[in-house]
C-alpha cells in the first residue's frame, strides 16, 4: 500500500508528485508530452536568451574570422550546462513551486516528472555539458560553467528564502554566460568579458525587480524574501528599480570609456538606456502589474539590442 503524499515526501524525493512518474505506464505517455515536460525542465525558452549573451561574448573576443565550429560547442555546452541548472532548481525547489499558481503546473511539482528523472536528467545534461566545454572548448570556459551551476544551485537557490538580497548574489552567476563565450573564444577573459559581467550583473536588477512585483503574492506564498515581499508598499522597488537603471547605462557606456567602441555604438547604447529608463520612470511613477509588465518586456528587448550595437560597432558593420 502507498504511503500517503506527506510521508512520501518527508520520505525523500520518491514524494515528489501525487503519483510518480516513474509508475505510470509508459504507453500512458506520449513521446510528444514528455519531450515537452523535459524541454520545460531545461526552460529553452528562457536560456535561449542565455545564449544570445554567450554568442555575443564569443563573437567579441574573436579577432579575425568567427570559428563556427568552436562558437556551435561552446554553445551547446552552455546550454547543456544552463539546462542542468533550471532542473536541478526545480527539483530543490518543487515543495514551494506547489505553493504557487505561477509554478504549480511546472513539470516536477505537477507530478509529470519524477524526482529521480529530473535528478538523472539534470545530471546528464551536467556532465555533457562539462566535458563538450572541457574537450572540445578549454579549461576556462568549462570552469566558467561549472562556477555558473554551482552559484546557482548551492548558493543562490537556498539564500532566495533567507535574504532579500538574493537578487544581487544571483545575478553573479546570472552574469556568467557572456564570460563563458569570450573564455569559449579567446581562452583568457579581457577586457570585454569584464565589461558584460558589469552589464549583465546589472540588467538582471531592475529585469527582476519587475518579475519580483508582478508576482509578488506567489513568492509571498512560497516564502521566498525578494523585495516586493518584505517591502509591500514598493517603496523600495520603486527606487531600486530606476537606480539600478541608471547604472546599467554607466555601465553600458563603460566599453566606450574603455576603447572598446566607438562613438556610434555609446551613441547607442545611450539611446537604448534612455529608453529603457523611460519604463523604469513609468513602473516608479505608477507601480502595477501591467507598468512591472511593461518595464519586463523593455528589459528582454534591451539587452539583444544593446549587445547587436556592441558587436556591429565591434565589426565595424
Amino acid at each position: 500500500m502507498k504511503a500517503p503524499l506527506e510521508q512520501r515526501d518527508a520520505a525523500g524525493w520518491s514524494a515528489g508528485a501525487p503519483d510518480s512518474a516513474l509508475s505510470r505506464p509508459l504507453a500512458a505517455d506520449s513521446i510528444r508530452v514528455r519531450f515537452s515536460d523535459f524541454i520545460e525542465l531545461a526552460k529553452l525558452r528562457i536560456s535561449s536568451l542565455v545564449l544570445v549573451v554567450t554568442a555575443i561574448g564569443f563573437c567579441l573576443a574573436s579577432p579575425g574570422p568567427i570559428d563556427l565550429v568552436l562558437l556551435f560547442h561552446t554553445l551547446v555546452g552552455t546550454a547543456l550546462t544552463a539546462a542542468a541548472a533550471n532542473t536541478i532548481n526545480q527539483l530543490i525547489e518543487r515543495a514551494y513551486d506547489r505553493l504557487m499558481p505561477r509554478t504549480m503546473d511546472r513539470p516536477i511539482a505537477a507530478g509529470r516528472v519524477s524526482p529521480q528523472e529530473a535528478f538523472i536528467f539534470g545530471g546528464i545534461c551536467l556532465v555533457f555539458g562539462l566535458l563538450i566545454l572541457a574537450l572540445l572548448v578549454n579549461p576556462l570556459a568549462t570552469a566558467l560553467a561549472a562556477a555558473t551551476f554551482g552559484l546557482y544551485i548551492f548558493v543562490y537557490t537556498p539564500l532566495k528564502r533567507k535574504t532579500v538580497h538574493n537578487t544581487l548574489i544571483g545575478a553573479v552567476p546570472g552574469a556568467l554566460p557572456p564570460m563563458i563565450g569570450y573564455a569559449g573564444a579567446s581562452g583568457e577573459l579581457g577586457p570585454w568579458a569584464w565589461a558584460l559581467f558589469g552589464i549583465l550583473f546589472v540588467w538582471q536588477l531592475p529585469h527582476f525587480f519587475a518579475i519580483a512585483w508582478m508576482y509578488r503574492e506567489d513568492y509571498r506564498l512560497g516564502g521566498y524574501k525578494m523585495l516586493s515581499v518584505v517591502d509591500p508598499t514598493g517603496a523600495r522597488t520603486r527606487r531600486q528599480t530606476v537606480a539600478y537603471t541608471c547604472v546599467l547605462i554607466l555601465a553600458s557606456l563603460v566599453p566606450g570609456i574603455l576603447g572598446l567602441i566607438g562613438a556610434s555604438g555609446m551613441t547607442g547604447a545611450a539611446a537604448a538606456g534612455a529608453a529603457l529608463l523611460w519604463f523604469a520612470m513609468g513602473m516608479s511613477r505608477r507601480l502595477s502589474f501591467e507598468s512591472a509588465r511593461l518595464m519586463l518586456l523593455a528589459s528582454v528587448i534591451y539587452l539583444p539590442i544593446l549587445l547587436i550595437l556592441f558587436f556591429v560597432d565591434r565589426v565595424g558593420v
